[in-house]
């Protein structure tokens, strides 16, 4: 054999060993979810006109800096080395949360982000990050059981912290996200059930406490979502233009660009390519296209579990399975809000609505979970 034939397979090796490395699965969901969302960000843009027509460019920017650290993550970065970190993380985390409530913009009496030379940097995403990471690595210690009821309400003071400070931005629908993500952590762990029910029946008696401490805006919501018809051309009037889009859609959409609920303004503009992106998809894309986004989430779920079922200790297994929390709660609320399935609270579709920080965030979970599959224990 020759010296040029013993080249080939060599290379052909050191590919199959890279690919055996990657979760092609993530990879496949995640590129077509990052095309499909610079494609209906572009295709609003268009429609609104001014700076939204720019947007789609600004977009491809952070979704090329998110693949970079994507793939710095999947083969440099080794997600055991950052336990010692991890708390350091978290406290600047909380730092940032207590500086934006003093510094931060002030957008319709909400204080949620930094502005930087016209970028807008939003803490708590990076909050949703420290806290899971946090709750995992607490959660592995070695003797820490969550059974323990002094050991979960230690684990429930570090996580609740954070959470209030959102909740006081005021950020609700980001501080939703906290809940399944930590249950999910905390599930994976081996909470017993006795438990579990005796949280949700807190969760359900606490809500009648918590309603009346609603901003009125939020209470409004959630009247609204109870019932539509109570305020059709102010509150409602969302919810009703987005259920008019998705039904409107038919089987395979009204084509590209095509879409007239926001194309003639009936879907609010500034919204279009942010909270209620889906309804555009599915009102141009249709039933098919609907579907289509449902089971590329559906994917990334999927391997985010399937990182933790193969990961190697249980800090990986934990930060994966939050992750999956993540990704699920986004996606469901997302998309329900736009069915009325579930109230309008401002969740992002993740790789799919405009945003620079949750996009950045959003490559690094998924760096995450590649750097844990990576390193997955061989078990076959």
């Amino acid at each position: 054999m020759s010296y040029h034939d013993d080249s080939k397979k060599s290379l052909l090796n050191r590919l199959f060993s890279v690919l055996a490395r990657i979760d092609l699965i993530q990879l496949f969901a995640m590129i077509c979810l990052l095309s499909i969302g610079v494609a209906f960000i572009y295709g609003t843009g268009q429609q609104v006109g001014d700076k939204a027509a720019l947007l789609w460019k600004k977009q491809l920017i952070w979704a090329g800096m998110g693949f970079a650290v994507w793939i710095f993550m999947a083969f440099f970065f080794d997600y055991k080395k950052l336990t010692s970190f991890i708390p350091f993380f978290y406290v600047a985390c909380l730092i940032g949360l207590v500086v934006v409530l003093k510094l931060g913009v002030d957008l319709n009496g909400a204080r949620r982000w930094f502005s930087f030379g016209g970028i807008s940097i939003q803490p708590s995403e990076f909050a949703k990050f420290g806290v899971l990471l946090m709750a995992a690595w607490m959660v592995s210690i070695k003797g820490f059981d969550v059974n323990k009821f002094h050991h979960l309400a230690i684990l429930g003071l570090a996580c609740g912290v954070p959470f209030l400070l959102i909740v006081i931005e005021p950020d609700l629908g980001t501080s939703i996200v906290f809940i399944p993500m930590i249950c999910s952590i905390v599930f994976a762990a081996g909470l017993k059930w006795k438990w579990i029910f005796l949280g949700l029946f807190l969760a359900v008696s606490a809500v009648p406490a918590i309603y009346p401490f609603l901003k009125e805006y939020q209470k409004e919501r959630i009247r609204v979502f109870l019932n539509p018809e109570r305020d059709p051309e102010n509150r409602g009037w969302n919810s009703l233009q987005s259920q008019l889009a998705v039904g409107s859609g038919g089987a395979f959409g009204k084509g590209f660009m095509k879409g007239t609920q926001n194309t003639l303004g009936f879907l609010p503009k500034n919204v279009s390519y942010t909270d209620f992106i889906y309804s555009v998809i599915a009102e141009e894309s249709g039933f098919v296209g609907s579907v289509t986004v449902v089971f590329l989430y559906f994917l990334l779920i999927f391997s985010a579990l399937r990182a933790a079922v193969f990961a190697s200790d249980n800090l990986g297994r934990y930060i994966a399975v939050g992750i999956a929390g993540v990704f699920f709660v986004h996606s469901f609320v997302n998309i329900g809000m736009t069915i009325k399935l579930m109230p309008i609270t401002g969740i992002p579709l993740p790789l799919i609505s405009y945003g620079g920080t949750f996009m950045i965030v959003t490559m690094v979970f998924l760096g995450f979970i590649q750097s844990i599959y990576s390193r997955r224990q061989n078990i076959w």
